[in-house]
């Protein structure tokens, strides 16, 4: 897949309809196991400030534009959202008989979008999930984790530990041999424990405002230290090339 780099880290140029054939195909055909990650602004953010992120980001097998900005500036890109990614390979992977894997969030979360996505994709084959500690796991707990991800069969792990925590355990997981997808709020949205934007505002590229206006406390400096700081990333990255 040809790839290009924005604001130094490289970036897969499909649209959203090829992406999800890569993934199925990647999944269905074995081998290599990948870590597939979705970044934003802030995502680019953290990777312009924090040497160990720009290294896992950077050598990553698969990153998608997830953020509408990075592919409104670099034109070679189109946005390839995790949530709408998600749930197309939830939906298209039934036809392969595509078996999925859910770690990340709350034992409640994960009931709730287990649920969801079975009924609204009937067929689909969630094999296990697993909400893990909110803290760092010890050796023995993540070899006990990978143990029951291989034992359940999966043949994708989906996941949703929010940035950057779920970036760099999937490119664990990669590296034991797991295929994995890190999806961010994916999870909330699909399983409806936090609202998605109207269509209209994520075509704008407006969707963090949205994020915003929905957890202002949580979230309003993240976007006001990362908005600023991809602006710079972009801006350096442009007068570079």
């Amino acid at each position: 897949m040809e790839k290009v780099k924005f604001a130094g880290v490289p970036f897969a140029t499909s649209t959203p309809d090829q992406a999800v054939d890569v993934i199925i195909s990647k999944v269905k055909a074995g081998g290599t196991a990948l870590d597939i990650h979705f970044l934003n602004a802030y995502s680019i953010a953290l990777a312009e400030t924090d040497s160990g992120f720009r290294k896992c980001v950077s050598e990553a097998a698969l990153n998608f534009p997830d953020g509408k900005p990075i592919s409104v500036l670099q034109r070679r890109l189109h946005q390839v959202r995790g949530p709408g990614l998600f749930e197309a390979v939830m939906d298209r992977g039934r036809e392969v008989g595509l078996r999925h894997y859910l770690l990340g969030s709350t034992d409640e979360t994960l009931l709730k979008l287990q649920r969801s996505l079975e009924s609204r994709y009937p067929g689909v084959e969630i094999v296990g999930s697993f909400s893990p500690p909110f803290r760092k796991l010890t050796p023995e707990e993540l070899q006990a984790q990978d143990d029951q991800i291989r034992a359940s069969g999966a043949e994708i792990v989906w996941v949703g530990l929010g940035t950057p925590k779920q970036d760099y355990e999937a490119a664990r997981l990669a590296s034991v041999g797991i295929m994995c997808a890190a999806v961010g709020a994916a999870f909330d949205f699909s399983a409806g424990t936090k609202a998605v934007s109207p269509k209209w505002v994520t075509a704008i590229g407006l969707e963090w405002v949205h994020r915003l206006l929905s957890e202002p406390r949580r979230l309003w400096k993240r976007y006001a230290w990362g908005n600023a700081v991809f602006l710079y990333a972009a801006t350096r990255s442009s007068l570079t090339r």
